[in-house]
């Protein structure tokens, strides 16, 4: 990231690693803020963020200086949202409240959603950008449900309660998915991509279904399905056949079953 950066050292309450999930299996986490951004963190992920809306810069120092994570989920504006899958938060102009409910998919004037699952995110670097504006690199944690939340009053919104969701459990990738692997591992060494910060692992097949998920030209609604799935074999499945026919010329629209 351009600009006077600091760097600091990633906590492991939230990290995907080495977390112990016989002890916050089923944690809940209160009062944490939700950065609704028109994209999809994985855990152990690395996004960006240009900040400059107060309520976000304000949110950002409190988060440092707490050395607390916030909650990075989708929202999709009126024009992106449709009937795929996915739990999602009604934000309609009219409904402002503490609860607001599970988006029913029908298309209203002036709405958006935010989907409910979303990732936890730490601040691990943040600088001034070249252009004046606060940058900061945020890694991706543990996945959540956020249950009810409330919206400050400069506009933040914060979950009253997100659960931590279950790791999932740890599996080698099987043979037939070792041409994934390998290809992911092919574009690591030739062109070094940044959407993440931990070592690479290969054959992890979370770790893998995660990477490529960042890398796959699909719709956002499609990465969020990603997100959602529990099964790390069922999404790598799911990814090969969306491989294979993006070589195919095709471009899937809506979840691959």
């Amino acid at each position: 990231m351009p600009g006077t950066l600091k760097t600091l050292g990633a906590s492991s309450s939230d990290s995907p690693s080495i977390d112990s999930q016989a002890s916050d299996r089923n944690r809940v986490l209160d009062e944490v803020p939700i950065f609704a951004l028109d994209t999809v963190l994985y855990p152990e992920g690395s996004l960006p963020l240009r900040i400059f809306e107060p309520r976000y810069v304000n949110m950002v120092g409190e988060r440092l200086q707490k050395d607390a994570p916030f909650i990075v989920a989708l929202t999709r504006t009126n024009e992106a949202i449709d009937r795929s899958e996915g739990e999602a938060i009604d934000e309609s102009d009219g409904d402002k409240g503490n609860r607001l409910g599970i988006d029913d998919g029908e298309e209203k004037t002036g709405r958006s959603i935010t989907h409910r699952i979303g990732t936890l995110a730490r601040i691990v670097d943040w600088g001034q950008l070249e252009d004046g504006l606060l940058g900061i690199t945020a890694l991706g944690g543990r996945r959540v449900r956020i249950g009810d939340f409330t919206i400050r009053a400069d506009d933040l919104r914060v979950a009253i309660s997100a659960r931590m969701l279950p790791e999932e459990p740890a599996c080698i990738v099987p043979d037939e998915y070792r041409p994934m692997a390998d290809l992911l591992r092919h574009i690591h060494t030739h062109l070094h991509p940044s959407g993440h910060s931990t070592a690479p692992r290969f054959d992890d097949a979370s770790w893998l279904g995660y990477r490529m998920s960042e890398l796959l030209p699909i719709p956002l609604v499609r990465k969020q399905h990603f997100l959602e799935i529990e099964d790390p074999l069922k999404r790598l499945n799911e990814i090969r056949r969306i491989i294979e026919m993006l070589l195919e010329g095709g471009r899937p629209v809506g979840p691959v079953h």
